[in-house]
């Protein structure tokens, strides 16, 4: 692929970035861990931004575990909603205004993401590409999906935007070299902050015209 020199794109994390469901994912995995527990103090907040494979690879040594987990999160999935979090679809639709290239890279894997499509129909039309847990082999914080990601966006990774939340995600930014802009909300700022260019609360505060400023002045 053939990468401009000066190619602006945006990658963006989906949860707890674009769409509001990091509450409900920590009771789930909150139920899962005390159905097949781990023993791992606040799991859920270890496990955030990181693929479904990488989780039961990682924690579940038990291919029967493994498999009754992966189902039963799936079916715990089946009966959430996905709402826009504050301010993300009119950033989106001002991107997609200005013909300014995006991608989605998320964990999550093909199941999620039908349930996804069903909940919001129009979210994948903001996106000129998807990542996908199905795709990536290495999970967060590995930068394997944002380099993924700019290389089909013919962009380099040093004039990308990353918006991420999690520690696993601005961490997997920042190795990208891309210009990283955390989402406080989930996670502590003071966590987030030693890994982003940037803090915000949402996307309101985000003032695109001084972002592409300084992207350019890199």
């Amino acid at each position: 692929m053939s990468v401009s020199c000066n190619r602006i794109a945006f990658l963006f994390d989906l949860d707890g970035v674009i769409i509001d469901s990091e509450k409900e994912y920590t009771k789930i995995w909150n139920t899962i861990e005390k159905e097949f527990p781990t023993g791992i103090p606040e799991f859920p907040k270890v496990i955030k931004g990181t693929t479904l494979t990488n989780i039961l690879n990682t924690y579940y040594s038990d291919s029967i575990i493994r498999n009754k987990v992966k189902n039963r999160l799936h079916e715990l999935e089946e009966n959430m909603h996905y709402e826009y979090l504050p301010h993300a679809k009119e950033f989106l639709i001002e991107l997609k205004k200005r013909n300014l290239p995006c991608a989605l890279v998320t964990s999550s894997d093909n199941k999620k993401m039908s349930h996804l499509r069903e909940e919001i129909p129009e979210l994948e039309s903001y996106f000129n590409y998807i990542v996908t847990g199905n795709i990536i082999k290495k999970s967060k914080p590995d930068p394997e999906g944002y380099l993924i990601a700019a290389e089909h966006l013919y962009a380099k990774p040093q004039n990308c935007v990353v918006f991420e939340d999690s520690l696993q995600g601005v961490i997997a930014g920042k190795t990208s070299g891309s210009y990283v802009v955390g989402i406080c909300g989930t996670i502590s700022p003071e966590i987030l902050r030693p890994y982003c260019h940037t803090l915000i609360n949402h996307f309101k505060e985000l003032d695109l015209e001084d972002l592409i400023l300084k992207l350019n002045e890199q």
